[in-house]
């Protein structure tokens, strides 16, 4: 519960093990490590080893430290035991002065609980998202949760977070509505202007992401099938960056492999998906940031789940939660590819996820609260009391 002199840069180790995470921690560490108020060191899990390290070269992120977390089909219980044991060792070594995690993988929630063992405060970028249904996405919903009874410093991206926070007890002056740093990354890789669109044809485009754990076996089959019609049309051209975990694989080839209209390719790193994404027509999406991302590029999306942490696309108009029948994804596809007055109406909804500053806002709000003279580790306002 120390303060922090403000001559002395903090020390922030950053956690990540997944691509989302990279993509939403990428702005924030470039921007530590632009200016003289942090000393930023990245520590990677290698949750999505194969994807992360070459996508953080060209986001222009330094990873310092890489632990190998993962094995050949591991419960979830043995990742979480090694990976609060690795962390726990790599914060007794290297003595951050803070801890910043994303979102609600088991990356984040062993980040955020190795640091609380350690007692370093955390910063949790993404905060407040919730789906209300504790196994639903499983298990994002109880991380996220979690980290929320754990972390210092709460950066929601919506006003919404914030009140699903606030209706937990999370002390309101520890919880900041900043926007999401997705939208800060997106904006940056394009600006770049160094990607390459997956597209190869000018017919009309779709981009499909699918790899939740609740969505495989029988209901991800479906879903291919539905793929399968949408391409009959004979108008459309889909692709689908295939998720490297083998249960996705295992569904989704035999399914779709050599279908005329369908190019099944290897994950795109994220500058050439950002590219992809901003070319394609309509996107049919069960991940979660791709649901923060389409709005700003004005790309409709239909979620393909039961529900969703990010209630405020669907709210504004620019994403449709239609669930998992393939009755109803080729319903709503068809529509939103035959009525262009209601895809007008998705593409416009514009994005409530925020305006690319989120970066700027996280960092002053750490800055002060490390330079002024009140605690930063577990405060005695909140439900997190050492006392």
């Amino acid at each position: 519960m120390s303060t922090h002199s403000s001559a002395v840069p903090v020390r922030a180790m950053l956690v990540l093990g997944t691509r989302p995470e990279a993509i939403k921690l990428a702005p924030v560490a470039r921007a530590m490590a632009a200016g003289p108020r942090f000393e930023p060191f990245v520590v990677t899990t290698g949750q999505h080893r194969e994807m992360l390290h070459q996508m953080l070269s060209l986001l222009r992120v330094d990873a310092r430290i890489a632990l190998d977390v993962m094995r050949t089909r591991q419960q979830l219980s043995d990742l979480t035991a090694r990976l609060v044991r690795e962390l726990g060792d790599v914060m007794r070594e290297q003595r951050p002065d803070l801890v910043v995690v994303q979102g609600d993988t088991t990356t984040a929630l062993c980040g955020a609980l190795a640091a609380f063992y350690e007692k370093i405060p955390v910063a949790h970028v993404e905060a407040g998202l919730r789906t209300g249904v504790l196994d639903n996405p499983f298990p994002e919903e109880l991380n996220r949760c979690l980290i929320s009874r754990i972390a210092r410093w709460h950066f929601a991206p919506t006003p919404a977070a914030a009140g699903h926070l606030a209706a937990e007890g999370v002390p309101g002056e520890q919880v900041f509505v900043t926007g999401n740093t997705v939208v800060d990354n997106l904006l940056w890789v394009l600006a770049e202007g160094t990607a390459a669109s997956a597209f190869r044809t000018d017919a009309r485009r779709i981009l499909v992401t699918l790899h939740r754990r609740e969505n495989q076996g029988e209901r991800m089959r479906g879903m291919g099938r539905a793929l399968t019609r949408l391409a009959a049309r004979g108008d459309v051209e889909i692709v689908l960056p295939l998720h490297k975990s083998p249960a996705v694989r295992e569904v989704l080839l035999p399914e779709l492999d050599g279908r005329p209209g369908i190019s099944l390719i290897e994950p795109l790193d994220y500058l050439d998906f950002a590219a992809t994404l901003a070319e394609c027509d309509l996107v049919l999406t069960d991940s979660g940031g791709i649901q923060e991302e389409a709005p700003s590029l004005s790309k409709p999306a239909l979620v393909l789940r039961t529900t969703t942490e990010r209630p405020e696309a669907v709210e504004a108009g620019a994403a449709r939660l239609i669930g998992t029948d393939p009755e109803a994804i080729v319903t709503w596809a068809q529509r939103l590819l035959d009525d262009p007055a209601e895809y007008r109406r998705m593409a416009r909804a514009g994005n409530p996820f925020g305006d690319g500053t989120a970066t700027t806002r996280i960092l002053a709000q750490l800055a002060e609260d490390f330079a002024a003279d009140v605690p930063v580790g577990l405060t005695a306002s909140g439900p997190y009391s050492a006392a």
